[in-house]
Protein backbone atom coordinates (compact mmCIF):
# COMPACT_ATOMS: atom_id res chain seq x y z
CA UNK A 1 0.00 0.00 0.00
CA UNK A 2 1.40 3.58 -1.05
CA UNK A 3 0.29 6.01 0.87
CA UNK A 4 1.12 10.12 0.57
CA UNK A 5 3.01 11.81 3.42
CA UNK A 6 -0.62 12.77 5.16
CA UNK A 7 -2.03 8.80 4.80
CA UNK A 8 1.43 7.64 6.08
CA UNK A 9 1.00 9.41 9.21
CA UNK A 10 -2.53 9.13 9.29
CA UNK A 11 -2.49 4.90 9.15
CA UNK A 12 0.78 5.11 11.62
CA UNK A 13 -1.43 6.87 14.46
CA UNK A 14 -4.47 4.60 13.19
CA UNK A 15 -2.75 0.90 12.75
CA UNK A 16 -2.32 0.13 16.38
CA UNK A 17 -5.44 0.99 17.88
CA UNK A 18 -6.90 -1.66 14.72
CA UNK A 19 -5.18 -4.11 15.88
CA UNK A 20 -5.23 -4.00 19.17
CA UNK A 21 -9.74 -4.00 18.13
CA UNK A 22 -8.72 -7.35 16.00
CA UNK A 23 -8.42 -5.34 12.30
CA UNK A 24 -6.20 -4.98 9.23
CA UNK A 25 -5.92 -1.80 7.67
CA UNK A 26 -6.55 -2.46 4.04
CA UNK A 27 -6.45 0.47 2.61
CA UNK A 28 -6.27 4.22 3.87
CA UNK A 29 -7.06 7.50 1.53
CA UNK A 30 -7.86 11.18 2.46
CA UNK A 31 -9.24 12.46 -0.51
CA UNK A 32 -11.04 16.34 -1.13
CA UNK A 33 -8.98 19.51 0.13
CA UNK A 34 -11.58 22.07 1.62
CA UNK A 35 -13.14 19.51 4.14
CA UNK A 36 -10.98 16.20 3.54
CA UNK A 37 -12.79 12.30 3.92
CA UNK A 38 -10.32 10.19 5.56
CA UNK A 39 -11.51 6.63 3.78
CA UNK A 40 -10.34 3.70 5.52
CA UNK A 41 -10.61 0.03 4.75
CA UNK A 42 -10.50 -2.43 7.46
CA UNK A 43 -10.42 -6.37 7.27
CA UNK A 44 -10.60 -8.68 10.51
CA UNK A 45 -6.97 -9.46 11.35
CA UNK A 46 -8.48 -13.38 11.14
CA UNK A 47 -9.72 -13.06 7.74
CA UNK A 48 -13.53 -13.35 8.44
CA UNK A 49 -15.51 -10.57 6.89
CA UNK A 50 -16.82 -7.40 9.02
CA UNK A 51 -20.17 -6.14 10.28
CA UNK A 52 -21.65 -2.75 10.23
CA UNK A 53 -20.79 -2.61 13.98
CA UNK A 54 -17.49 -3.24 13.23
CA UNK A 55 -17.20 -0.31 11.31
CA UNK A 56 -19.27 1.48 13.42
CA UNK A 57 -16.65 0.28 16.48
CA UNK A 58 -13.39 0.92 13.52
CA UNK A 59 -15.20 4.51 13.47
CA UNK A 60 -15.62 5.31 17.24
CA UNK A 61 -12.05 4.16 17.92
CA UNK A 62 -10.51 6.00 15.03
CA UNK A 63 -11.85 9.36 15.38
CA UNK A 64 -10.72 9.36 19.04
CA UNK A 65 -7.25 8.77 17.79
CA UNK A 66 -7.67 11.45 14.85
CA UNK A 67 -9.38 13.83 17.15
CA UNK A 68 -6.46 13.40 19.67
CA UNK A 69 -3.86 13.35 17.40
CA UNK A 70 -5.19 15.64 14.96
CA UNK A 71 -3.05 15.09 11.71
CA UNK A 72 -5.42 16.92 9.92
CA UNK A 73 -6.03 20.59 10.28
CA UNK A 74 -9.79 22.16 10.27
CA UNK A 75 -12.50 19.83 9.74
CA UNK A 76 -12.35 16.60 8.21
CA UNK A 77 -14.56 13.27 7.46
CA UNK A 78 -14.30 9.87 8.53
CA UNK A 79 -15.97 6.86 6.61
CA UNK A 80 -15.04 3.22 7.34
CA UNK A 81 -15.80 -0.04 4.92
CA UNK A 82 -15.18 -3.81 4.52
CA UNK A 83 -13.00 -4.28 1.96
CA UNK A 84 -16.09 -5.57 0.18
CA UNK A 85 -15.87 -8.86 -2.21
CA UNK A 86 -14.36 -7.19 -5.00
CA UNK A 87 -11.50 -6.30 -3.03
CA UNK A 88 -8.07 -4.30 -3.51
CA UNK A 89 -5.13 -6.25 -3.37
CA UNK A 90 -2.94 -4.12 -1.20
CA UNK A 91 -0.85 -6.61 1.34
CA UNK A 92 1.27 -9.26 0.30
CA UNK A 93 -0.86 -11.64 2.06
CA UNK A 94 -3.83 -10.97 0.12
CA UNK A 95 -2.03 -11.96 -2.93
CA UNK A 96 -1.55 -15.50 -0.87
CA UNK A 97 -5.37 -15.79 0.33
CA UNK A 98 -7.18 -14.42 -2.76
CA UNK A 99 -4.85 -17.10 -4.94
CA UNK A 100 -7.41 -18.64 -7.44
CA UNK A 101 -9.26 -15.63 -8.37
CA UNK A 102 -9.38 -13.22 -10.73
CA UNK A 103 -7.82 -9.79 -10.94
CA UNK A 104 -7.42 -6.57 -12.51
CA UNK A 105 -3.87 -4.81 -12.12
CA UNK A 106 -3.04 -1.35 -13.27
CA UNK A 107 0.70 -0.51 -12.94
CA UNK A 108 2.30 2.87 -12.36
CA UNK A 109 5.34 2.31 -14.64
CA UNK A 110 4.99 -0.07 -17.82
CA UNK A 111 6.46 -3.87 -17.41
CA UNK A 112 7.12 -4.53 -20.96
CA UNK A 113 5.17 -1.88 -22.82
CA UNK A 114 2.08 -2.36 -20.60
CA UNK A 115 0.29 -0.77 -17.81
CA UNK A 116 -2.89 -3.08 -17.75
CA UNK A 117 -2.86 -6.75 -16.62
CA UNK A 118 -5.87 -8.85 -16.09
CA UNK A 119 -5.52 -12.93 -14.62
CA UNK A 120 -5.50 -15.51 -12.34
CA UNK A 121 -4.33 -14.41 -8.91
CA UNK A 122 -0.99 -17.18 -8.25
CA UNK A 123 0.56 -15.87 -5.05
CA UNK A 124 2.93 -13.58 -4.33
CA UNK A 125 6.83 -13.93 -4.32
CA UNK A 126 9.62 -11.41 -3.67
CA UNK A 127 7.42 -8.17 -3.08
CA UNK A 128 5.67 -8.85 -6.21
CA UNK A 129 2.55 -10.62 -7.23
CA UNK A 130 2.37 -13.20 -9.58
CA UNK A 131 -0.65 -12.96 -12.44
CA UNK A 132 -1.37 -16.04 -14.69
CA UNK A 133 -2.53 -14.37 -17.86
CA UNK A 134 -5.24 -15.69 -20.47
CA UNK A 135 -2.45 -17.14 -22.47
CA UNK A 136 -0.71 -19.00 -19.74
CA UNK A 137 1.48 -16.79 -19.13
CA UNK A 138 2.99 -15.58 -15.80
CA UNK A 139 4.07 -12.12 -14.93
CA UNK A 140 5.53 -10.87 -11.64
CA UNK A 141 4.02 -7.47 -10.77
CA UNK A 142 6.24 -5.07 -8.25
CA UNK A 143 3.51 -5.03 -5.37
CA UNK A 144 5.39 -0.88 -5.06
CA UNK A 145 4.87 -0.19 -8.27
CA UNK A 146 1.10 -1.17 -8.68
CA UNK A 147 -1.73 2.10 -8.62
CA UNK A 148 -4.65 -0.25 -8.47
CA UNK A 149 -5.08 -3.83 -8.08
CA UNK A 150 -8.52 -5.49 -7.47
CA UNK A 151 -10.23 -8.78 -7.28
CA UNK A 152 -13.09 -9.31 -10.63
CA UNK A 153 -16.24 -10.20 -9.10
CA UNK A 154 -17.15 -13.69 -10.76
CA UNK A 155 -19.02 -16.32 -9.18
CA UNK A 156 -16.37 -18.42 -7.75
CA UNK A 157 -15.36 -15.36 -5.56
CA UNK A 158 -19.43 -14.58 -4.89
CA UNK A 159 -19.28 -18.46 -3.09
CA UNK A 160 -16.39 -18.30 -1.15
CA UNK A 161 -17.51 -14.84 0.15
CA UNK A 162 -20.78 -16.38 1.03
CA UNK A 163 -19.41 -19.85 2.79
CA UNK A 164 -17.11 -16.85 4.57
CA UNK A 165 -20.32 -15.51 6.05
CA UNK A 166 -21.63 -18.75 6.81
CA UNK A 167 -23.85 -19.37 3.97
CA UNK A 168 -24.44 -22.31 2.41
CA UNK A 169 -25.08 -21.99 -1.03
CA UNK A 170 -25.69 -26.05 -1.99
CA UNK A 171 -28.88 -27.41 -0.84
CA UNK A 172 -27.12 -31.08 -0.69
CA UNK A 173 -25.00 -29.03 1.35
CA UNK A 174 -27.85 -28.21 3.88
CA UNK A 175 -29.58 -31.86 3.62
CA UNK A 176 -25.88 -33.12 4.65
CA UNK A 177 -26.08 -30.59 7.80
CA UNK A 178 -22.90 -28.86 6.45
CA UNK A 179 -24.14 -25.14 7.62
CA UNK A 180 -21.74 -22.96 8.23
CA UNK A 181 -18.50 -24.44 6.78
CA UNK A 182 -15.94 -21.94 5.45
CA UNK A 183 -14.22 -23.05 2.79
CA UNK A 184 -10.54 -21.75 1.88
CA UNK A 185 -10.89 -19.02 -0.68
CA UNK A 186 -9.09 -19.92 -3.70
CA UNK A 187 -11.39 -23.13 -4.52
CA UNK A 188 -9.60 -23.83 -7.51
CA UNK A 189 -6.00 -23.71 -7.23
CA UNK A 190 -4.51 -23.46 -10.28
CA UNK A 191 -2.53 -25.83 -11.72
CA UNK A 192 1.36 -25.60 -13.33
CA UNK A 193 1.44 -24.42 -16.26
CA UNK A 194 1.46 -26.62 -19.66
Amino acid sequence: MRLSGLEARIAERITPTLEDLGFDLVRLSVLGRETPTVQVMADRSNGSLITVEDCEQISHAVGAVLDVDDPIPGAWMLEVSSAGIDRPLTRPKDWERFSGHLARIEMDIPLEGRKRFAGIVLGIRDRNGILRLDNGEEVELPLLEMRKARLVLTDELIEASAALSGIVQDSEDEKNGKKGRIPKLNPKKPGKKN
